[in-house]
């Protein structure tokens, strides 16, 4: 079992026919994803790389095909529609691969998302894999490998890296997210840790946070009141100058919450094992799920 995405995803990639559509599409074939669509408007009726039929609207993609899910490579001054498209024709998960999404469009897309009661995961994110079974996103596939273990990270690129050490350790994944690093994420880190919880075959949790924002303090609050599983987290960025932006839209500490050290000492009053660097990630993990055992 894994979350958001499995063997049964049926992929609709919104923006295919362009150049990074296109190329990411190529990669999640060759994984084994069932893509199954591509939407852009005014090229329906056309196959994309002569075996993907291409729509001008997702409601018609869906229709025709079963699609149940989206990735949505569009510029970002029409990824806030792509979305709500997505949104209105009940796919789930929506994994939104654009970054410098307005932030008001942003926030107007979470609120309709919620209504809807589907998940969008990003922007500005890698996207979501269950190794071994499905991969909708941008991340390399060889640092990944099937297990019990979830991930949920802010920094895409620690994303791949700690799963990375993860593999070298031999310590499989269950599925890995990539929730994205803007102010105003579709999901957030509490809303996959409680996907995390419920699913029977994810025995403990990798938590990879980043200065700015209060998201991990809303992760602590879930995992005191909720979490039974074991969490082990990382916050980078413990060196950043207050109010400067590193790297992500929501990586600036403007304050008291948003410091590194803030983060930790909540996660780790909250019962969650907290580690000073990634290196540190698979051993402690590998700990935790020993002593569980």
């Amino acid at each position: 079992m894994s979350i958001l995405i499995d063997e049964g995803t049926r992929l609709l990639v919104q923006g295919i026919t362009g150049s990074e559509g296109g190329f990411y599409t190529h990669g999640c074939i060759e994984y084994g994803t069932n893509v199954v669509a591509g939407v852009t408007p005014g090229k329906g009726g056309s196959l994309w790389a002569e075996k993907v039929p291409v729509f001008n609207t997702v409601e018609n993609a869906v229709r025709e095909t079963g699609a149940n899910a989206s990735i949505i490579f569009v510029p970002a001054a029409f990824a806030a529609d792509a979305a709500f498209e997505a949104a209105y024709a009940g796919l789930s998960p929506i994994i939104l691969i654009t970054e410098f999404i307005p932030t008001l469009d942003m926030a107007r897309v979470r609120n309709f998302v919620k209504e809807k009661g589907v998940y969008l995961i990003g922007p500005n994110c890698p996207g979501v894999i269950s190794p071994g079974k499905c991969k909708a996103g941008i991340m390399i596939p060889q640092a990944f490998m099937p297990g019990r273990v979830g991930v949920i990270s802010r920094s895409g690129t620690l994303t791949y890296e700690v799963a990375a050490m993860l593999t070298e350790k031999e310590i499989g994944q269950s599925t890995c997210v990539g929730v994205g690093g803007d102010q105003i994420p579709g999901t957030t880190m509490a809303e996959v840790l409680a996907l995390f919880e419920k699913d029977a075959e994810t025995d403990a949790v990798v938590l990879i946070g980043e200065i700015g924002g209060g998201f991990e303090q809303t992760a602590a609050e879930f995992i005191r009141e909720k979490m039974s599983k074991p969490v082990v987290a990382f916050i980078a960025g413990s060196t950043a100058p207050p109010g400067r932006r590193m790297g992500h839209a929501g990586a600036i500490v403007t304050g008291k919450e948003g410091r590194a050290e803030e983060k930790k000492k909540a996660l780790a009053d909250a019962g969650a094992t907290v580690v000073d660097t990634p290196p540190e990630l698979s051993d402690m993990i590998k700990k935790v799920l020993n002593s569980e055992n």
